[in-house]
């Protein structure tokens, strides 16, 4: 009897055991399972958004390139050039909010692989105005282009002109005024523009917060550097290919290059910046396909289903069999309404916020035009190629900005700096910075000789009426155009406007090998008395230029390591002295501010401040002004350099203002202590609560069009 109660006892434990065991083994499984699927989608999703960051740093940056292409091709000043830019910023600005809000409540990978559809059509809708307006026709003499027809460039009289050439130059400028509404289409480049803003608009919210949501923990901040990472190589791409097709001709694969009488470096050349466009849509497009099919939930990770912290989308979805929630969070929705006002009073009533802001929309206001035209000022002051141009900005700058970036956030993580020693941080990198940008002034290029324009045509330097002094007794029996932008080289180192400004009676060759001969304002300079030869094109820039060109390289890459060096530190210093419910909010008004004040005026004002450089407007076909031929060296140098230094020296103010407001409301006890690693200066928290996320922060730094603004 006591055997078989024992044979029973043991019976029925085998039996209660051996089903924990089995529980237990599957509840191991399923949660081995889950993570291996929550960290295999997770992961997919951050390669896929990785790539979409990649295509709009790449897409924004190849505009950037093409800044001088677009002024050319359809013959519009620098400032409406700026007005295409800023309509990036404009587009963005227009459905940000109701992203920002509503997206939460969607399907966010279907959203954001939209926001690619509708950026690669604005990508490929600036590429149009190419195949619609006809082929690029730049100034050239008609000897030049026709060899058959022998034709004087300095015409004694304008019956000189056969007539059937003369009828045929005739009909082809009404053929040109005909389709002259063709330089009308940079408004599709706006439009494109503008569409390629709506569709960036979602990818950084709600790419960002569904990692965020999905991502286990400690491996947020990794997987959103990551993500930061790749962006910042997009640019270094982009102007590579802007490079790449600066080379090729606008009309190529349309015309027969052997005929095109300019090189590219001539001041007429258009690359075919269209190119780069499609590439970069068909880019945008492929990175958008993989957000079609990924869910619009990723299993939660283990460790944060107890969490306190709920995800950004649970705080907006609500069941519809929870009614009994419904009326309550409509009243918490009205309180935060409530709270709207009062929270913008606080937030505008912190000093160090205010001051911060305005510092950095000043500054903003100084980087964003500087960056924006600094391939038309390489281009200009040093005579350089639009192609050698955007190769230099992406192999050299901005490799150099992203170490300064990441520089920044070592600095911070590695010295555990406080808030106050983050503020003397970025005030010293800015300071620095825009004094390195100061000794510029001495690192430019004197103008290039150009007879009527910068010179007289014996030989002194010009400073009276541009337009009166084209004409001299050289040229007086020629029937010369003053609208004309032909330039060829004398052999007297002198650039003339036209061969008939230049007084050349003959020529020989056809195309680019065509010499100019019995050129009598040529010789004028040294031996008047006899005249001399031309060949097509502009003159070189003086000696000195490219020896200035390398200084100005030099000094350009440590100037943008400097400035940026203090952008980690600006953020954290702008996030440190916020109260934690107001942080969103605060970096809402933050970036709408950047965008309103800086993105969108800063590439017009700028533009219409280099437009009074210009020296020689070029024609349209049917009469107008169009895009400028030459520029004011001298003068450009301080129109650029001068409002990049005067904006930024005034966001040092504001910067300074912040350190003064930071130390007065910061105790002596606080700095010894902040000295000691206990606390920080802000006097809410302590230092260990500072840097509790700091690695997230390094990571995840942002400000508005990082990307493209390197």
């Amino acid at each position: 009897m006591e055997i078989s109660s024992k044979e029973n006892t043991q019976f029925f434990l085998n039996n209660m055991i051996l089903p924990v065991d089995r529980s237990s083994f599957k509840s191991e499984s399923s949660a081995s399972k889950e993570k291996q699927s929550c960290c295999g989608g997770i992961k997919i999703f951050l390669g896929a958004l990785s790539f979409v960051y990649f295509a709009k740093a790449l897409s924004g940056s190849y505009l950037k390139s093409t800044i001088t292409q677009i002024e050319r091709r359809f013959d519009i000043p620098s400032s409406l050039v700026g007005v295409i830019d800023g309509s990036f910023e404009i587009g963005n600005l227009l459905i940000i909010i109701l992203v920002s809000y509503f997206g939460a409540k969607l399907h966010r990978p279907r959203i954001i692989g939209t926001g690619c559809l509708i950026m690669s059509a604005g990508t490929f809708l600036i590429a149009m105005p190419q195949f619609f307006m006809g082929r690029y026709h730049y100034e050239r003499f008609h000897s030049t282009i026709n060899s058959t027809v022998s034709i004087s460039p300095c015409l004694q009289d304008k019956n000189q002109t056969p007539i059937s050439v003369s009828e045929k130059s005739q009909a082809k400028i009404n053929a040109g005024c005909e389709k002259e509404a063709g330089s009308s289409m940079w408004i599709y480049v706006l439009l494109g523009n503008l569409l390629r803003g709506i569709g960036e608009t979602p990818i950084q919210p709600l790419g960002i917060t569904y990692i965020d949501d999905h991502a286990i923990e400690e491996n947020a901040a990794l997987y959103i550097g990551c993500v930061q990472t790749v962006a910042i190589i997009g640019p270094i791409f982009g102007f590579l290919l802007g490079s790449l097709c600066a080379k090729l001709y606008v009309d190529i694969g349309f015309v027969d290059l052997d005929s095109v009488t300019i090189t590219h470096k001539d001041v007429q050349w258009v690359g075919a910046w269209w190119l780069g466009y499609l590439i970069a849509g068909v880019i945008s497009v492929l990175a958008g396909i993989p957000f079609w099919f990924l869910p619009r939930h990723l299993p939660k990770p283990e460790s944060r289903k107890d969490s306190s912290t709920s995800s950004e989308q649970s705080k907006f979805i609500i069941e519809d069999n929870k009614d009994q929630h419904k009326s309550y969070q409509q009243q918490v929705r009205m309180a935060e309404m409530a709270k709207f006002l009062p929270s913008l009073k606080k937030l505008f009533g912190n000093p160090v916020y205010i001051l911060y802001l305005c510092a950095s929309i000043i500054q903003f206001n100084s980087l964003i035009g500087m960056v924006t035209y600094k391939p038309k000022y390489i281009e200009q002051q040093y005579g350089q190629t639009s192609s050698k141009t955007n190769f230099v900005i992406g192999l050299i700058n901005i490799p150099a900005v992203a170490f300064g970036i990441l520089s920044g956030g070592l600095i911070m993580k590695k010295f555990r700096i406080s808030v106050l020693g983050a503020a003397k941080l970025s005030l010293g990198s800015s300071f620095f910075g825009y004094l390195l940008l100061l000794s510029l002034f001495a690192m430019g290029c004197e103008n290039s000789d150009v007879a009527g324009l910068t010179v007289s045509y014996h030989g002194t330097k010009w400073t009276t009426d541009y337009q009166q002094a084209l004409f001299s007794e050289c040229n007086s029996g020629c029937a010369c155009s003053k609208n004309d932008w032909d330039p060829i080289c004398g052999e007297n180192g002198v650039t003339y406007i036209s061969a008939c400004l230049a007084g050349c009676q003959a020529s020989n060759g056809s195309g680019k090998n065509t010499v100019f001969f019995n050129c009598s304002c040529v010789g004028t300079l040294e031996s008047p008395s006899q005249s001399s030869s031309a060949v097509v094109g502009p003159c070189q820039k003086g000696n000195e230029c490219p020896k200035m060109f390398l200084y100005f390289l030099v000094i350009s890459v440590i100037t943008s390591y400097t400035l940026s060096v203090g952008g980690t530190p600006g953020y954290i210093l702008l996030l440190r002295c916020i109260k934690p419910h107001l942080k969103s909010f605060a970096l809402g008004i933050y970036t709408l501010a950047i965008r309103v004040l800086a993105g969108i005026p800063a590439p017009v004002y700028f533009g219409v401040a280099i437009d009074t450089t210009c020296l020689k407007w070029g024609s349209k076909r049917c009469g107008g002004r169009g895009a400028c031929r030459l520029y004011d060296s001298r003068a450009l140098r301080y129109v650029y350099l001068g409002l990049t230094l005067v904006l930024g020296m005034v966001s040092i103010f504001f910067s300074i203002a912040v350190l003064w407001v930071l130390r007065k409301s910061s105790s002596p006890q606080d700095e010894i202590l902040s000295a000691n690693g206990e606390r920080g200066t802000c006097g809410t928290k302590s230092r260990k609560d500072n840097f509790v996320n700091n690695d997230h922060l390094i990571q995840t730094t942002y400000w508005p069009e990082k990307e493209t603004r390197l």
